[in-house]
Parts: C-alpha cells; structure tokens; sequence
C-alpha cells in the first residue's frame, strides 16, 4: 500500500514538473516583468541578479502626462509612489568567482522558446572565456516563509538561487585580452582579442571553427597615446560588429586609423575603409588623438552601422558612405552604442518614394562619462541630403558627411542626480509591446562604474513626440552648440535639455562594474526547491501518519479475535 501511494506522489511531482518545464510563457498582463541582469567587474565577480517591475507601476507612469521641452524637469522630479507593491524589488541570484582577473566583457545567446534556457559568455583580461547555463525562468511566488526571505544572508537583498544556472566550462583559443564576445545565432559564438584574431566557435560541442587573424599594424605613424610596452607595437582587435544577413562583419582595432570588413562565409578579408584626417576631426580625433575605432554597431534592419570613438561617432550607410557625425555636447568620453529596436518608418510629407526610404527612423543611443544615454536621430542628415541641391559632378569621399545628427533628448544626467560614468546599458522590449504596440515600452538598464545599476522605463510616445516637435515645434531654430555639435532650439529650450524616461529603480552591486548584460525572464515560472521539499515532506508524513492508522487497525483486530 505505501508502494501504491510512492508511484501516487512521483505522479504529482511528475505532473509539477511538467508544468514548470513545458508549460506556455506566462503573459498575463497583470503579472510583474522580472528581468535578469548580470555584471562583471574589476573585482573578478560575476554578479547575478533580477528586478521585479510590478505592472502597476509601469501603468502609472503610462497615464501621466505626455511632457514636452519645457516641463521635463518637473516630470522626472516627481517622485514614484511609496507603496511597496509598487516598487521594483530586487533579489540576488548567483555570485560567481568568474576569472582570475577583471571581467572585460559579456554576451548572451538569444533566448530559446522551448529549452528556456540561455547561455552566458564572459571574457576576462586572463585572456579565458567562461561559459554558462542560465535558466529563463523567474522565481516562483510561494507562500513559504523560506520562499518569501530567501536564503539567510548578511544584506538586506534577498538571495534566490535557482539550481538550474549552472557553468559550462572554459575557453582557452586566444592568447591575449577577451575585448568582445558576440551570439550571432545560437550555434555560433565569436570572440575577439587583443592577440588580433576574432574567433568563431560552434555552440553545440564548443569546438573552434576557424580564426580570422587581422594583420599587426605598422609601427611608422602610429597613433599616439597607445599603452603598447617599449619596443611593441600595439595591436588587437577592439570590437566588432557582424551584420544581419551573417555573412559580414565590420570590425575597427588598436593602433589602425581604419576598419576592416570581413567575408564571414569564407573567413577572409573583404575590404578596408580608412579613416580620413577631416573625418577624424569632425569626431574630435585631433592630431594627438589616437584615431583608431573603440566600438563599432549594426542597426536591426542593417542598413547602417556606427563607429563610435573617443569623444565621438560617425554613421556609415551600407554602402560605408559617412552619413552623419555625432559629438556630444558638453564633451564627454563615449562609452556603448546600441540601437534601439523601433521599426516605425517615418514617411516625408512629399510622398515619393525616396523620401521614404530615407525617412525610415534610427536612433543611435550612446552613453557618456558623465551619467548620460544620449538619443540621437541619425536619419535627419539623410532627410536634409535629399531636400537640398547637391552638385552632380562633386566626387565623393568619406569627408562628403552630409550632417550632425539630430539630439533627441538624454536620459539620466547631473540634473537628475546621475554623474557617475555609465560603462554600459542594456535596452529590452517589454514583454506586451507586440500585444499593444500603441503602447511600446523600452526597459533600459544602465550600469555605472561606481557600481550602480538603475533601470528605466521609456515608452515609445515619448520618442515620437520628441521627433514631431522638433519637426513642427514653433519657434524651432537650428543651433550649434560650443564644440560644434548640431542641437535643436524649439521654444527657448535645446534638445540637450530634454529627459526621456522614468527611472524606476537603483541597486547597488559593491563592485565596480566594467560590462553589463539582462534579459525579459519570459519562461515560465520555476518550482523553488524548498517548494519540492515542503512537499516531499508532506507525502512522508501523510504516509507514515497512513501507515500507523494501518497498525493500529490491525492491532484492534488482533486483540479482539478469540483465542
């Protein structure tokens, strides 16, 4: 009988099981988005944790009103309602000793529908990568004590670990500095390194493919300003950026004032673009800077790509024709660039069929020394190459830019109280925004080097009314600001004064933190451990309890038959 009742009990749990594992991604629309964020740090320390928005607190700041140039600053002034079911929670979730050095850099996979898990690769100056499984599952709500507080711990954060983030193993084909790591598919992974290789390795048993070796630089005329050692030349690949289609890929490197283009399908060079001396210092490279590409992106369609250096950035259309420049105002070092994943068009009120093909919107944002993501239209130098008059016989160069892009606004900043370097930003889709694209929500995440991690929440309105003011705003007047930089007046008020987005909460991590990765946990929600144990322990004492009733039954019996 209690043999009977153990095959009952595996059912249940069987059942469970299988309603955590192949159960249908949760999209209720009244449950939180929980979102997972990882860090890495000068401190060795692969820092995992999530954030839990509630849907309340997105739907409140949906319903305020939309602001303009003007009242910005009383908008971000106001404060998010106290009520702890309308906060963003935070809870700990893995803290792994990752390298023997500083992490440099992070990718992850691209989030599978039915495994519900995703990979995790982190580079280090220790010239490893390492590998990890995560799960895409958030916590499960339990009515538990344990599960309400967590694991006991020092810090007021609560710390829910789940059993199935677990590590892969180690990479070891680069002999220097791991400066980018990219997941172009799920089988492939690409890696760059200061040894001047990018590296392309096949997911599905970690094997390294092939290694495309970028040439050393010469030592006459290199930049200056290099952190080579005496008697080296410095060289290695600082980042790289494949195209949609997989078959190119871009990519800029130390002590080279050009950017080499990559034939992925063979493996060999396919074209090199130097960097002009006009050009350079457009993007404040001057004659003592070092001239050579930081970080380099592609747009979601790829119809453009940016190069982003020190102080500033150049937008190169497909064909690698500059498009516009981008110098930030006042000046500040740049640090990420990513684009964000809008796909509305803007259309020209002419109607023809160019003008809207240039009209397409793409927003570069980029982050800056100073705790600012700048947003940036980078198809308005576009739309003012097709209404002016160009000269028809005028060769064309790579100085021929046609303009500065358009600032949209800045989100974070001195004026609300960020000052600390943003090193990276991570920006997410809310998981309703395919259900109510009228209603498209960014989730933007950005990580500070003084070891803050705030996320934001910008809605898509807010981004559209920014481009429609400054397009049909009265008053409106093109200015330029001190370095050069191109800005918009519309009433009195510079576009560099505009705050986009509602910062709906800050955690401190304790390290400082040098690259940033998160993703919408859009699985199902996981069965806690100590939930299984509460229940195992249940079965046993439902049974020995079972058992003992059986005992005493027969006990009874015995004593009152005749003897």
């Amino acid at each position: 009988m209690a043999g009977k009742r153990k095959r009952g009990a595996e059912t249940v749990n069987g059942e469970a099981k299988k309603r955590a594992i192949g159960a249908p991604p949760n999209n209720d629309p009244l449950s939180p988005i929980t979102i997972q964020i990882i860090t890495g740090s000068y401190e060795r320390v692969l820092h995992g944790f999530t954030a839990t928005i509630p849907r309340v607190t997105l739907d409140s700041i949906q319903e305020e009103p939309q602001a303009t140039l003007t009242d910005t600053s009383e908008k971000e002034k106001a404060p998010l309602p106290k009520d702890s079911s309308t906060q963003v929670s935070f809870s700990d979730t893995f803290l792994f000793n990752a390298h023997r050095s500083s992490l440099t850099t992070l990718a992850l996979s691209p989030l599978s529908p039915t495994t519900f898990k995703t990979t995790l690769a982190t580079g280090s100056t220790d010239a490893q990568i390492q590998l990890y499984s995560l799960s895409t599952s958030p916590p499960a709500p339990s009515s538990s004590l344990v599960s309400k507080l967590g694991t006991p711990s020092l810090t007021p954060t609560p710390i829910h670990e789940n059993p199935q983030n677990r590590e892969l193993g180690t990479l070891q084909h680069h002999a220097s500095t791991v400066t980018q790591l990219a997941f172009p598919t799920h089988g492939k992974l690409l890696s760059a390194s200061l040894d001047n290789t990018i590296g392309v390795t096949r997911a599905r048993d970690w094997t390294l493919l092939s290694s495309i070796r970028a040439p050393v630089p010469k030592v006459v005329g290199r930049p200056s300003g290099d952190t080579a050692a005496p008697g080296e030349v410095p060289a290695g690949v600082n980042a790289f950026a494949v195209h949609p289609s997989m078959k190119l890929c871009v990519s800029v490197g130390r002590g080279e004032r050009c950017m080499r283009l990559w034939n992925l399908v063979t493996g060999k060079k396919a074209g090199v673009l130097n960097f002009s001396r006009e050009l350079l210092a457009r993007v404040g490279e001057g004659k003592f800077g070092r001239g050579e590409g930081l970080s380099v992106v592609w747009d979601d369609e790829g119809e453009e790509f940016a190069v982003g250096f020190g102080r500033g950035v150049v937008v190169y259309e497909l064909d690698a024709r500059p498009r516009s420049t981008i110098l930030p105002s006042p000046r500040a070092k740049i640090g990420r660039l990513r684009y964000l994943p809008l796909k509305n068009k803007h259309v020209e009120t002419n109607g023809e069929e160019e003008g809207q093909r240039t009209g397409e919107r793409k927003i570069l944002a980029l982050s800056t020394e100073d705790g600012r993501v700048l947003f940036y239209d980078t198809a308005a130098a576009a739309l003012f190459k097709d209404n002016t008059a160009q000269p028809e016989d005028d060769e064309k160069n790579d100085t021929d830019v046609e303009g500065s892009a358009t600032l949209l606004g800045q989100l974070g900043g001195r004026t609300v109280g960020v000052s600390g370097r943003i090193k990276d930003f991570k920006i997410l889709v809310a998981p309703d925004a395919a259900a109510h694209p009228e209603t498209k929500r960014l989730l933007i995440t950005t990580a500070s080097s003084d070891g803050s991690v705030r996320v934001w929440s910008v809605r898509h309105q807010e981004l559209e009314a920014a481009t429609s003011e400054l397009q049909n705003g009265e008053n409106e007047v093109e200015k330029t600001l001190k370095n050069g930089t191109t800005g918009v007046e519309v009433n009195g008020n510079t576009t560099s004064e505009r705050q986009i987005g509602k910062l709906l909460g800050t955690y401190e991590t304790g390290h400082r933190i040098t690259c940033l990765e998160a993703f919408v946990m859009s699985a199902p929600a996981s069965v806690p451990e100590d939930a299984d144990r509460e229940k195992e322990a249940r079965e046993r004492v439902e049974l020995s309890s079972s058992d003992e009733d059986e005992e005493d039954d027969e006990e009874e019996r015995d004593g009152s038959s005749p003897k």
